[in-house]
């Protein structure tokens, strides 16, 4: 059975492959569109999964959306009728959810094939039990919590429920208005963080404020009895006025949401360029702060009622790293599985492995080990991306080095990055999901407190605040966090042992944390190597590794790698088995 899961015309647009309960491949529209956070109907990743499979459309058995307009349908009516006051809000809601509900001619359209030769059948599938598909349905559970924390989707912010084999039992949810979602990005915006995303900026630079207006922000959200909340709406504005957002053919783009009575409350909003001051740094410690007490009172009183040992969780706002981090030291979960794409890209997975277990109820036989899904290049198609620059690469006096063993590869780009250099890693599948994981990454040497500045100043052009991420072999984990787990998808912050901290200044926090990445031998072997290699020479069993990109999506193709490395002041580019060095060096 073939499955093609699509998230459309909802932020992260993405598609995927699942062939007989296994995921092929899956990648995000934004990688190949070049625009980050790309919305509309993910045609150019559609076509990609299934060049990349081999699989003609006409041979898909169902078209898996992770949307479904036709739920809670009567309160949406209700909503639209009483409270958005926009003609515009009603007018787009209209729109998007009539293109949900067409999407196959869309597809058709664009792989330019008759709508009635697609015999697949298109199955709607609620956004959030898309989300807890995409966590529970790929984890090595067969039995776990279930629970969706996200801005909304179908009305929706947050949701319950009890995963077991092939099936999900909804416990509750939290409708819209209420949305810890909202809150974070109603906070984001009154930091001055306009961006689609922008809400990581507020998690880094919460380390740096002092609980001085906890008490304050406490006021926006009430903890209920039931395990759930309540915004308290006085300080948001889209209960009464709707959500003014922009999300077809491109970069997502979200209205105002606080009101005038959350400046009482705090102050004046930062203004997009204006200094953080100290206020601003506080400010972002409550937002942060709030928000854990609000999620871990989810989860606690969630482990209460059930009295299960595992969790999987998955929505917007479990790309809270610094929350993750804290769940087996806050709650009485033992396990936990987070996706690599947890957000919404990630319901494209979720919708299509949803639709798998309900209509196969055949043992699962597939559990997401790795987020290595993405594009790949072969040696021939790097030659001649490499051809094709030879003017850049002359006027930058590159040198193109080949070396097809595989440990002196390692040990050279060790040694480059041991000297001191930038270099850019280019190898495999690109990943799944928002994090560069090996495959797609820029790693420099955590030893040297500079290179934080040098990669900002080179390359990044990141704020002063946000920090840079470590990788590390798995089995040397314990030695250098104060926590053990494996964490292959970079997905939650520990704290770095006190002693070691001063070893490696370039990822650690300046509250002493590390959001980290544990690298096995299993799932990424070359990325192993180099790191092991990087270990012998330094007693450091570790790199930093941040995102192969500059102010772009996640490189995606060679053609992709080269521009950024030629537009940069990149030293090193590793392209599989190509090393190349700007200045002949």
């Amino acid at each position: 059975m073939i499955i093609l899961g699509v998230n459309a015309y909802h932020s992260d647009s993405s598609a995927c492959l699942v062939i007989d309960g296994v995921v092929v491949n899956a990648i995000e529209e934004e990688r190949i569109r070049r625009i980050k956070h790309w919305a509309g109907l993910p045609t150019e990743s559609i076509a990609w999964c299934l060049s990349d499979a081999n699989v003609d459309i006409k041979d898909v058995d169902y078209i898996a959306i992770s949307r479904n307009p036709s739920v809670h349908m009567h309160k949406k009516i209700i909503r639209l009728l009483t409270k958005a006051k926009s003609l515009n809000f009603h007018k787009n809601r209209i729109i998007n959810a009539a293109q949900i509900k067409d999407v196959k001619t869309g597809i058709a359209d664009y792989l330019q094939v008759e709508k009635s030769t697609i015999k697949a059948k298109v199955e709607n599938i609620e956004h959030h039990l898309a989300h807890i598909g995409s966590a529970f349905f790929v984890s090595p559970f067969d039995e776990a919590v279930c629970i969706t924390v996200d801005g909304f989707g179908d009305f929706v912010s947050t949701m319950r429920g009890i995963g077991k084999g092939n099936n999900v039992k909804i416990l509750d949810w939290v409708e819209y208005p209420h949305s810890l979602g909202i809150f974070y990005n109603t906070m984001t915006q009154f930091l001055g963080f306009w961006n689609y995303g922008d809400e990581y900026k507020v998690m880094g630079l919460s380390a740096y404020g002092k609980p001085s207006c906890v008490n304050e922000m406490k006021k926006t959200i009430k903890l209920l009895d039931n395990g759930l909340f309540e915004l308290n709406k006085s300080f948001f504005t889209h209960d009464e006025e709707g959500v003014e957002m922009v999300w077809d053919e491109g970069s997502p783009k979200i209205g105002k949401l606080f009101s005038d009575r959350l400046v009482d409350l705090l102050g004046k909003p930062r203004e997009k360029d204006e200094e953080i001051t100290e206020h601003y740094q506080n400010i972002a410690r409550a937002v942060q702060e709030v928000y854990e007490e609000a999620f871990f009172h989810i989860l606690n009183e969630t482990y209460k009622k059930t009295k299960l040992d595992s969790i999987v969780l998955a929505g917007g706002c479990i790309q809270n790293s610094l929350a993750n981090g804290k769940i087996i030291e806050k709650t009485p979960f033992k396990n936990v599985y987070i996706p690599p794409a947890s957000y919404d890209a990630g319901t494209a997975i979720g919708a299509a492995m949803v639709v798998w277990n309900k209509i196969c109820k055949k043992q699962r036989n597939f559990t997401m080990k790795h987020p290595y899904l993405g594009a790949r290049s072969k040696e021939e198609e790097i030659k001649e991306e490499i051809l094709k620059h030879s003017k850049g690469l002359s006027e930058n006096k590159c040198l193109v080095e080949y070396i097809n063993e595989e440990t002196l590869l390692c040990k050279k780009t060790a040694e480059y990055i041991a000297s001191g250099k930038i270099v850019g890693w280019f190898q495999g599948r690109a990943e799944w999901g928002p994090r560069a994981l090996g495959n797609r990454s820029i790693v420099v040497d955590p030893r040297k407190k500079e290179m934080k500045d040098i990669l900002n100043a080179r390359i990044k052009k990141r704020e002063w605040f946000r920090p840079f991420a470590p990788s590390i072999l798995e089995e040397e984990t314990s030695v250098w966090f104060e926590q053990f787990e494996r964490v292959p998808f970079m997905e939650r912050v520990y704290k770095i042992k006190q002693v070691k901290q001063e070893l490696i200044p370039a990822v650690c926090h300046v509250d002493g944390t590390g959001r980290l990445q544990t690298v096995s031998k299993e799932t990424n072997p070359r990325y192993y190597k180099l790191i092991k290699e990087f270990e012998k020479l330094t007693n450091i069993p570790m790199i930093l590794n941040t995102s192969f990109n500059d102010n772009e999506p996640i490189v995606n193709t060679v053609n992709n790698a080269l521009e950024c490395f030629l537009n940069t002041q990149m030293d090193i580019l590793v392209l599989e088995d190509f090393i190349i060095t700007k200045n002949g060096k």
